[in-house]
């Protein structure tokens, strides 16, 4: 890997975003990553699962995926080896990213990320004074969803996962991979009042 004091574009990253059935802890029923190459946002790759118990109806309502749905789909691990290949060698990126990684780290047997940036905190840092840090709201604010896939929605992992990589271009512009790091690190949540977005599980 490339000293982390080179551009930000010098590396690349893996902004996923998961989907959950609503139980406690989630089981994965949706899975989004979006690569980012030399600075350039690739298109979503995406994989629905069947998980090992029904989606709750909370979860549902929230990203409209239905037990029906994922009825036929294959389980988490008939995906762990492919999912496993395209992580490697690469930045994990998220929003509030604990929740996407709890429920990797569950479904992909060693998945461990070196490096790790959650846009939830760097936005925290570089856009100050925001009423909320949520996803849906930054993007909207930000102007980030324009001519997104079509049939894509909020709360489905392809939307989520493209804003969240959108979000992530529009933070580093300009920067070392350094200075993500270092402003991913903060904790202050000062001018927010929602210390934790949504998890939607």
């Amino acid at each position: 890997m490339a000293d982390q004091n080179a551009a930000w574009t010098e590396f690349r990253y893996a902004v996923a975003d998961v989907e959950g059935n609503g139980q406690r802890p989630p089981d994965l029923v949706e899975l989004a990553i979006v690569l980012i190459d030399d600075g350039v946002i690739g298109a979503p790759l995406t994989w629905l699962v069947k998980p090992p118990s029904p989606i709750t109806p909370l979860a549902r309502r929230i990203h409209g995926i239905s037990n029906e749905q994922v009825a036929s789909a294959p389980p988490a691990a008939e995906y762990a080896a492919e999912i496993s290949a395209i992580l490697e060698d690469t930045i994990f990126v998220a929003h509030n990213a604990h929740v996407d990684l709890g429920v990797l780290t569950r479904e992909l047997c060693g998945f461990q990320p070196a490096i790790v940036i959650d846009t939830l905190k760097l936005a925290r840092r570089r856009l100050p004074s925001r009423s909320s840090y949520k996803l849906s709201l930054l993007a909207e604010v930000l102007k980030l969803t324009t001519d997104m896939p079509a049939g894509s929605k909020p709360h489905r992992a392809a939307f989520d996962a493209l804003a969240c990589a959108r979000l992530l271009a529009h933070l580093a512009d300009g920067a070392e991979l350094a200075d993500l790091l270092n402003d991913a690190k903060t904790t202050s949540c000062e001018g927010s009042t929602d210390d934790a977005a949504p998890t939607l599980f």
